[in-house]
């Protein structure tokens, strides 16, 4: 009897503090630490949720970007963090990926980061400047077989490397990476010509294409983007099957709080239900998607074992 009452003394004060921990957080500036460089679409994210956060948690909002490693760097230092104010911002391959191909990572993502909820789902899209020639996929394919070619990413292990990679290995072809510290500075070089084609994203790349300065040949996921409905799913154009969807996440170092991560989701997911946001993220090809930590947790499992299996099959492997 006396190891029950202990066993409830104990509940209800953790409990209360967790009570507590909801109701004085956040009592300093919430940092939004976003793992890749600006123009990317957690950034995008980020920034367009700010205000509103910052409305309604009554602190600052800090957007702090700190790129590198497929979003490593980032993700690192939010796993280290323990002001219980820092939150991570980035694309669902940091976890569901960067596990499978990094063989030297400093932590473990799927251990030390804990997701607080989707921000974003979003495709690449795979782009080539137009004096390239080519205006679908079965013509570049056609091109790479013939000729030596090689494609920009937003570095090693992300997802427009990933999705290029699954093209490849799907039609037996082969084209040469080069990898960028982000999808803007690799869309650039793509505009200038230096590397002719890139799988990027299209919040990055969706308004070169619409200005008809880059050719949209796909989008890699299983949907249109709305924006640029001519541009056909890669399913569509011909690869059966292919489906490679990403959504941005936000996360929380281990050890944070229940409490203060289910306040923060609660906020998180009335800023993406502003009509204004919604509408803001749908004109930069982000389609808003907020989902409980659960559900979050659920998709990422689910993703992680389908990238394993991509992974081993390209051989991808990187220190």
């Amino acid at each position: 009897m006396r190891s029950l009452f202990k066993f409830l003394a104990a509940l209800v004060a953790t409990s209360c503090c967790l009570a507590a921990s909801a109701q004085t957080w956040p009592n300093k500036p919430v940092r939004l630490l976003v793992a890749f460089p600006p123009g990317a679409p957690g950034d995008i994210v980020a920034r367009m949720i700010q205000p509103a956060l910052q409305q309604s948690l009554d602190q600052p909002v800090v957007v702090d970007n700190k790129p590198g490693a497929g979003g490593n760097i980032g993700a690192q230092e939010v796993a280290r963090s323990t002001d219980g104010h820092t939150f991570l911002i980035g694309p669902d391959t940091m976890m569901t990926v960067n596990p499978h191909v990094y063989t030297k990572l400093a932590f473990k993502p799927t251990e030390d980061l804990v997701p607080v909820s989707w921000l974003a789902r979003f495709n690449q899209m795979l782009v080539c400047n137009p004096a390239v020639g080519v205006k679908t996929v079965a013509d570049l394919v056609a091109l790479s077989k013939k000729d030596k070619l090689t494609y920009a990413s937003g570095g090693p292990g992300v997802p427009g490397h990933l999705a290029m990679e699954m093209l490849l290995s799907a039609t037996s072809t082969d084209m040469t990476h080069v990898p960028y510290r982000g999808p803007a500075p690799a869309a650039q070089d793509v505009l200038g010509g230096s590397v002719p084609c890139g799988f990027l994203a299209t919040p990055v790349v969706g308004p070169f294409v619409r200005d008809g300065k880059l050719v949209a040949l796909a989008v890699s996921g299983s949907k249109r983007t709305a924006s640029l409905p001519n541009v056909p799913t890669m399913a569509e154009a011909g690869i059966a099957g292919y489906d490679a969807t990403f959504f941005e996440t936000l996360s929380a170092p281990r050890g944070t709080p229940p409490a203060v991560i289910d306040r923060l989701q609660q906020e998180v997911a009335k800023a993406l239900a502003d009509p204004k946001v919604r509408s803001a993220l749908a004109a930069a090809d982000l389609e808003p998607v907020a989902s409980t930590p659960a559900e979050a947790a659920r998709q990422m499992r689910s993703d992680s074992d389908k990238w394993r299996v991509v992974v081993a099959k390209v051989k991808l492997q990187l220190d």
